[in-house]
């Protein structure tokens, strides 16, 4: 169980985010949906310690995450919302890095890497830099590098950015397996059919607040007859100014 409570955190006087405070249960997949700037990224991030809340708290598995940092990290895979690291790095030196860090035997590893990387079709590529590479071929090896140790819990920053259709999809299948062993899976994403595909609970952030907690399928039927997106776009879009388009493609023909 993830517990955040009356997370906040402010980058001078901006609130990135405010007040958060939710469950994460284990056996499920946890969507964040929300515009550019809503507050995702910053509730990952703080999640996975690359900055600290500016008030608040985040308990993993009963553990506070302010004084039982290193021994949650250890429980946590994390893909970035940018896959442009370690670039010098060939993917396999990058994935070794990765395995020292995490102190995994190459004898443990060995048998889990290759399956992920014929998975992602990475075989051939493995010797090569990760500046070589296309964004989506960088993406499929972090998304090896952080699955990895296998932990218990997968925290994906737009996992599916950049992916081909085929590894979209496979990815996703990795994902249901995962919470269907009773580990958890966190990930956001900006495409709203991959939400309803795959999250058993969201939350909806706008301007770093909390506006829906919940399950799709009590969304959807809080508001019959209307489609996800237009739910979603009711509640974090430009309410009433959907003239705006109107305007814009009226210029262009004048």
């Amino acid at each position: 169980m993830i517990e955040i409570s009356d997370l906040s955190k402010n980058y001078g006087t901006k609130q990135a985010l405010q007040h958060l405070t939710l469950q994460i249960k284990p056996g499920e997949i946890f969507g964040f949906l929300g515009h550019n700037g809503a507050g995702k990224s910053t509730t990952i991030k703080n999640l996975v310690s690359i900055i600290e809340p500016t008030s608040g708290s985040i308990t993993v598995d009963g553990l506070d995450l302010a004084e039982h940092r290193q021994e949650i990290k250890q429980k946590i895979a994390y893909v970035p919302d940018t896959p442009d690291i370690f670039l010098q790095l060939t993917a396999m030196e990058y994935w070794n890095l990765l395995s020292s860090a995490y102190e995994l035997a190459e004898k443990d590893v060995q048998a889990r890497r290759n399956k992920l990387v014929a998975l992602f079709n990475m075989a051939e590529h493995v010797d090569e830099t990760m500046a070589s590479f296309s964004h989506g071929m960088r993406q499929k090896a972090v998304l090896i590098g952080a699955l990895l140790s296998d932990p218990d819990i997968w925290i994906l920053d737009e996992p599916m950015q950049g992916l081909d259709p085929q590894a979209a999809y496979d990815l996703k299948q990795l994902m249901k397996a995962h919470a269907q062993k009773g580990k958890t899976v966190i990930f956001s994403t900006h495409n709203l059919d991959t939400a309803q595909q795959l999250c058993d609970e969201l939350a909806i952030l706008k301007t770093g607040k909390l506006i829906y907690n919940g399950s799709v399928q009590d969304l959807l039927a809080q508001h019959a007859g209307k489609s996800l997106e237009e739910i979603y776009l009711e509640m974090a879009g430009r309410q009433g100014d959907s003239h705006l388009v109107d305007d814009i493609e009226g210029d262009t023909h004048e």
